[in-house]
């Protein structure tokens, strides 16, 4: 959602594929004239959620067991932490800051206020002379900021007191804000009833997944099978390559291991 919003669409498999080290970052040197690297935004995007939230923090720690964004943007995109760096900060401060009601509208005219903060080049515009002596200047590079607010939107939720931790999926703002608190009230409402929505769906999927998963296992004490059985829930499609950096084994083992969960599980 973040990567559209963004102006650099990708799709979940491309996602995937770089994160299991198959490829590198989406649409990296593959002459796009993107506004920022994916790299970049993934790590801005994980970089936006709460320290002090055990739940967040473990999960950015599992994140990081298989692709540290840290190091993905330090190798990919530096110039874009310098660029979009103090963009992004000033966004966080300004949607944390307390809010006099824990109200949508409250929360849709910050946002309407902190985008107008934003508003400002991004790249000093080139003086350009021409062959006769006369002289003119380019307008200045700008880039749209709204995915910046969005990475923080969760957060703004969070100081809002409209809800207890950091929901990573509650980032889907319109494309173009408009002027007017409360329509972006009612969009950013929709927003949270959709994802809600999805969300249950999803809880329902994997509560009835995790209902099938046999409940005797012929396995050892140390076994990490049903570790893997469970995790398979959360994460479908686990590579190999995944399994063995979640897990701590060798790539061998990792192989052994998803033969096994798929014997025990029925899967072929």
């Amino acid at each position: 959602m973040l990567s559209g919003f963004a102006g650099v669409p990708v799709s979940v498999a491309e996602l995937q594929n770089w994160i299991c080290g198959r490829t590198p970052p989406p649409r990296h040197s593959e002459g796009l004239n993107d506004p920022l690297s994916v790299a970049a935004l993934f790590h801005f995007a994980l970089s936006a959620g709460d320290d002090r939230d055990p739940v967040a923090r473990a999960t950015l720690n599992i994140s990081r067991t298989l692709l540290d964004d840290r190091k993905e943007v330090g190798l990919w995109a530096p110039e874009d932490l310098v660029r979009f760096g103090p963009a992004w900060r000033m966004a966080q401060m300004l949607l944390d800051a307390p809010y006099a009601a824990g109200t949508l509208p409250a929360v849709a005219q910050r946002l309407i206020d902190a985008r107008g903060s934003l508003d400002t080049p991004v790249t000093e515009g080139h003086l350009v002379t021409t062959a006769d002596g006369r002289q003119w200047r380019i307008d200045p590079r700008r880039f749209d900021m709204g995915w910046v607010l969005a990475c923080h939107l969760p957060g703004a939720f969070v100081a809002a007191g409209l809800s207890l931790r950091h929901l990573p999926c509650l980032v889907g703002l319109p494309r173009f804000l408009p002027d007017d608190a409360a329509s972006l009230a009612g969009e950013i409402a929709a927003m949270v009833a959709r994802q809600a929505a999805q969300g249950l769906i999803e809880l329902d999927r994997l509560e009835a997944k995790l209902a099938r998963l046999p409940v005797e296992l012929e396995v050892t004490r140390r076994s990490k099978a049903p570790l893997l059985m469970r995790l398979e829930l959360a994460y479908p499609g686990l590579s190999k390559m995944a399994v063995a950096r979640l897990l701590g084994v060798s790539h061998q083992g990792a192989t052994k291991l998803v033969a096994q969960v798929e014997r025990l599980t029925g899967r072929h």
